[in-house]
């Protein structure tokens, strides 16, 4: 018995990897989409995300459609013809650094493409939407990171197309009454992560006896590193809520130093890291960290995993994954 038949962009990305995993563990049947590029270095990765979806599908309740989210005729097709009683549309351009290099792309798959799915959700009267925004739209606001503090200074191309989507969806919500919740996500890591990220960088280097380059070599660079369970379980609080219109910072309300998050990478891994240190590039901020009160009193949302715990997971599967004794 399906109970919620759910739209998922990106489902092929980290965090839609996970997402749909756990939606079809608990019953709901997912539609895909992902177009499967190479983008941030992740296709054997996607396919082989989509392969494990593939090994959880019984019957009909897992589906891949491997298109762009800026192909409105391919979109217009699946909405038609797929029943969809909520959307999470998590597909999107991430990465700070390389928005610099090519900003023309995250304005096309995070704004236009963000257009596309709202434009077909209204058209096909899908009300519930939940949607991933960044903590890069707060730029460098003093920390914590509150949701009402004022996001119109950005400081790159990325935080600044996540906050046109924020904007797009506070429209969609006013002028045509879609149900949209947007989530700002803190510094996301876990197993089948992106291997774009510092902590899998390190992991890889680490792991190969490479040099690693640390931003900087003051203690001041911290993240709010948030493990990918505690995230999904965020997105289906939001998606099971279905309220009008709101934004909710998923983080674990814990900034740590890069400094512990290596020792702890060469502690899993039993290897020592070469380091070269650069300064932070521009567009980098120093620290993130996220005040989850709200998301703790509406949704309901309580981290639990110590970063200790997450990057042993995530060593542990990147050594299986990989294949290293």
């Amino acid at each position: 018995q399906i109970s919620m038949r759910v739209l998922v962009t990106g489902s092929a990305g980290f965090i839609g990897f996970h997402v749909s995993r756990a939606l079809l563990d608990r019953g709901d049947a997912v539609i895909g989409i992902d177009n499967l590029n190479n983008s941030v270095n992740q296709e054997k990765l996607k396919e082989d995300r989509h392969k494990e979806l593939l090994g959880k599908k019984k019957g009909n309740n897992y589906e891949l459609h491997q298109i762009d989210i800026c192909n409105e005729d391919a979109l217009e097709d699946i909405f038609k013809n797929k029943k969809i009683d909520a959307i999470c549309h998590l597909a999107a351009q991430a990465g700070v650094r390389y928005s610099f290099e090519n900003p023309q792309i995250y304005a096309k798959t995070n704004y236009e493409g963000t257009t596309n799915i709202f434009e077909a959700a209204k058209k096909n009267n899908i009300k519930r939407i939940v949607y991933a925004s960044s903590s890069s739209v707060y730029g460098n606001n003093p920390i914590p990171w509150k949701e009402d503090d004022s996001v119109n200074e950005q400081i790159n191309p990325y935080g600044a197309s996540k906050r046109a989507c924020e904007l797009l969806a506070d429209m969609y919500r006013k002028i045509h009454k879609l149900n949209i919740i947007g989530l700002r996500f803190f510094t996301v890591y876990g197993p089948w992560g992106r291997p774009d990220m510092a902590y899998f960088i390190f992991a890889d280097k680490i792991a190969h006896g490479e040099e690693i380059t640390v931003r900087t070599h003051q203690p001041a660079v911290k993240r709010d590193f948030t493990y990918i369970d505690d995230i999904v379980q965020g997105v289906l609080a939001a998606l099971d809520k279905n309220t009008l219109f709101e934004v909710y910072n998923l983080g674990n309300s814990n900034a740590e130093g890069l400094d512990k998050l290596i020792a702890l990478i060469e502690s899993n891994l039993g290897k020592k890291a070469q380091k070269k240190f650069e300064p932070l590039q521009p567009g980098e901020f120093v620290r993130n960290g996220a005040d989850i009160e709200k998301a703790k009193r509406d949704l309901g949302f309580e981290p639990k995993t110590r970063l200790e715990e997450g990057i042993k997971k995530f060593v542990d599967w990147y050594k299986e994954y990989h294949k290293i004794s």
